[in-house]
C-alpha cells in the first residue's frame, strides 16, 4: 500500500516518486503489486489543470516511463485519461512493461470539496485481473461509498477488491470511512484493500490511514496517519468445495491511531508544512500578540517546519497590555524563534496626521481601531517581501465566521492554519500542545481574549461568550440549520439573529481571506459557496 505524498501538477516528479517508492519496496521484499493512490500522476485534486490541452501528452509520457521501467512487480496507478474526447478518472495496472488493464471511476462525487462531474465522465465496467491465481477487482475512491461497484466486482468473480483514494481529512471522516468499508464487505463478503493519498494541498489535507480489511470487516493492516507509509499486505487464497476462491488478508503492521486533539493537531501541522514547502517558501513570519491564537499558530509553525524558519514579531500600541508583551516574549523564548518588537505608534500617528482632514469632526470608532491592525499588516508584509517569508495569519473560525477581523490588517497574509478551528477548539489544542511540553504560558489560555484595539477591550464586548457562539456557528454553518431550529436549542432569538446576520454580511471578508487547513465538513472555502450580494434574511 504505497501511501505517498505527491504534488499536484508535477506529473514528472510524481512519476519519479512512484518509481522510487516501488524500487525501495522491491529492495526490501518481493511483492506482487505496489498500489498507489487515486490520480497519483497528477495528485488530487488537479482541478482545472485537467482542462489543459497538454495534459494528455504529459500523462502519456508518464505512463510510457512507468512501462519502460519494467519493474519486477505490478504497479497500480491513478491518472486522468481522455477517450474519444471525454475525460475519465482512471486506474491502470502495469505489469511486465505493459498496461494489462484499465478501470474508469464509476461514482463521481460532486458535493462538499468535490467537483468531479465538472471534469469527468463516469465509467460503467468492472476490472478483474488474475494475479497468481487470485482474481482481484479494482475500484476508485467514491466507488466504495455505493454498493453497485463492489457488487459488480463480486459478480465478475473477484475474490479481493483494491480501492485507490484521494480522500481528504475532516473530523470524524475516519470513522465514516471505516463504517462504509465494513458495509461494502458485509454486502459482498470480499476482503478490501484501501490505499489513500497523504499530504497537504491548499486547504485540503489528506490523512493517509490506508488499511486492509478481512472478509469479516476486521482491520488487519493499518498505515500511519498524516505521513507517507508503505506497509506490506499479505494475502493468501484457496478454493472451497464449490470451486469459489476465498482470499484471506493476514495480520500485519498496525500503526497507532491518533485520537481527538492529537489527530487534529497532526492534520493542521501537515497542512501547514506542505503549503509552505510545496510552494517554496523559505519560512514564515507572524504577528505575536500575546493571545492564544497567535501562540498556537507559532507552536504549529515551529512543529511543522522548525524554529529556524519561523520569525515572530510583537507590534505593541498604546492599548497593548504589559502582560501581552511579556507573554509574547515568553512564547518566542520557549520556542527559540527569531523575535522582534516593533512599536506601531509612530506609523499610526503618521497615518492619523495624513487623515486629519478626512477624520475632522468625527468620533473615534472602528476606523481608528482598524488602522492599528493595518499598520501591523503593512509591517508583516514588508518583512515578508524583504526576507521571502510567508505571512501566517492567526484568525480562528469563530472570528472568520462573524467578521471579527480586519481586511488588510490581521487578515493580510498567505495562510491561516486556524481558519477552520473554532475558538473553543483553539483552547483544547493549546492545552494538548502544552501536554507535550509547555510552550504557551498558562495565563494566555486563561485570559479573556481581546483584540486590544481599544482601552479595556475584550471580545465578549461585541460577541456572545465563545462556548455559546461556537455552538450557534456550528448549527448555522456546519449543519445548515435555520434560525428557528437553532433557537429551539435554548438560545436567545436576539442573539441567534445577531450572529446569523454577522455571518451573512461578512461573506465579502471571507472571500478575501487567505486559504487555511480544512478540518471540518464545512470549512470556509470550496465547501461553502454563498453569494456576497444577497437579500437573504435570517427569517424562520
Amino acid at each position: 500500500m504505497a501511501q505517498i505524498n505527491p504534488r499536484v501538477g508535477d506529473i514528472p516528479g510524481n512519476t519519479q516518486l512512484v518509481l522510487a517508492t516501488a524500487r525501495k519496496v522491491l529492495a526490501q521484499q518481493a511483492v506482487s503489486l505496489v498500489v498507489f493512490p487515486e490520480l497519483v500522476l497528477t495528485a488530487y485534486p488537479p482541478e482545472d489543470l485537467l482542462l489543459r490541452q497538454s495534459l494528455d501528452v504529459r500523462i502519456e509520457k508518464a505512463l510510457q516511463e512507468l512501462c519502460a521501467a519494467k519493474l519486477p512487480t505490478a504497479l497500480v496507478v491513478g491518472y486522468p485519461e481522455r477517450i474519444d474526447g471525454k475525460l475519465y478518472n482512471r486506474l491502470a495496472v502495469i505489469r511486465d512493461g505493459l498496461i494489462i488493464g484499465c478501470y474508469s471511476k464509476q461514482c463521481l462525487p460532486n458535493y462538499q470539496v468535490f467537483d468531479e462531474k465538472r471534469y469527468f465522465e463516469a465509467g460503467t465496467q468492472p476490472l478483474v485481473l488474475n494475479f497468481n491465481g487470485l482474481p482481484i477487482a479494482f475500484t476508485i475512491c467514491e466507488d466504495l461509498w455505493f454498493p453497485e461497484p463492489m457488487q459488480q466486482a463480486a459478480a465478475a468473480g473477484a475474490a479481493l477488491v483494491i480501492n485507490i483514494n484521494g480522500s481528504p481529512y475532516s473530523r470524524s471522516k475516519y470513522e465514516e470511512r471505516l463504517k462504509c468499508m465494513r458495509q461494502r464487505i458485509a454486502e459482498t463478503f470480499l476482503p478490501l484493500i484501501y490505499v489513500n493519498q497523504v499530504g497537504g494541498q491548499d486547504e485540503l489535507v489528506f490523512d493517509g490511514a490506508s488499511m486492509a480489511l478481512a472478509a469479516d470487516g476486521s482491520v488487519k493492516v493499518h498505515a500511519a496517519q498524516f505521513s507517507a507509509d508503505v506497509p506490506i499486505v499479505a494475502v493468501s487464497f484457496a478454493r472451497n468445495q464449490q470451486e469459489i476462491i476465498k482470499a484471506e488478508v493476514h495480520a500485519g503492521v498496525q500503526a497507532p491511531l491518533l485520537q481527538n486533539e492529537a489527530e487534529l493537531y497532526a492534520a493542521l501541522k501537515l497542512g501547514l508544512h506542505d503549503y509552505i514547502n510545496k510552494n517554496g517558501f523559505k519560512g514564515v513570519v507572524l504577528g505575536l500578540s500575546g493571545g492564544i491564537d497567535s501562540a498556537l499558530t507559532l507552536a504549529l509553525a515551529v512543529d511543522a517546519i522548525g524554529k529556524d524558519r519561523v520569525k515572530a514579531v510583537m507590534m505593541p500600541f498604546d492599548y497593548t497590555a504589559a502582560i501581552s508583551q511579556e507573554d509574547a516574549a515568553a512564547e518566542a523564548q520557549l520556542l527559540h524563534v527569531d523575535y522582534s518588537v516593533i512599536p506601531i505608534a509612530p506609523m499610526y500617528h503618521a497615518f492619523m496626521q495624513g487623515l486629519h482632514s478626512e477624520f475632522a469632526g468625527t468620533q473615534a470608532d472602528l476606523a481608528e481601531q482598524n488602522l492599528q491592525a493595518r499598520c501591523r499588516g503593512v509591517l508583516l508584509m514588508g518583512i515578508s517581501n524583504k526576507h521571502g517569508l510567508m505571512v501566517l495569519t492567526t484568525g480562528n473560525k469563530s472570528e472568520m465566521a462573524v467578521g471579527y477581523s480586519t481586511l488588510y490588517g490581521d487578515m493580510a497574509g498567505g495562510f491561516d492554519v486556524l481558519k477552520d478551528v473554532p475558538k473553543m477548539l483553539v483552547y483544547a489544542l493549546a492545552e494538548y500542545r502544552n501536554s507535550l511540553g509547555v510552550v504557551i504560558p498558562q495565563r494566555v489560555i486563561e485570559r479573556a481574549p481581546s483584540a486590544e484595539l481599544a482601552p479595556g477591550q475584550v471580545d465578549e464586548d461585541n460577541l456572545p461568550p465563545y462556548p455559546e457562539l461556537d455552538r450557534i456557528l456550528e448549527l448555522y454553518i456546519d449543519k445548515d440549520q435555520s434560525m428557528a431550529v437553532i433557537c429551539q436549542q435554548g438560545f436567545e432569538p436576539a442573539v441567534v439573529e445577531k450572529v446569523i446576520r454577522m455571518v451573512d454580511r461578512n461573506e465579502y471578508k471571507r472571500r478575501q481571506a487567505p486559504v487555511g487547513v480544512r478540518i471540518s465538513e464545512r470549512g470556509f472555502g470550496r465547501d461553502r459557496r454563498y453569494p456576497i450580494t444577497s437579500g437573504w434574511q435570517p427569517g424562520e
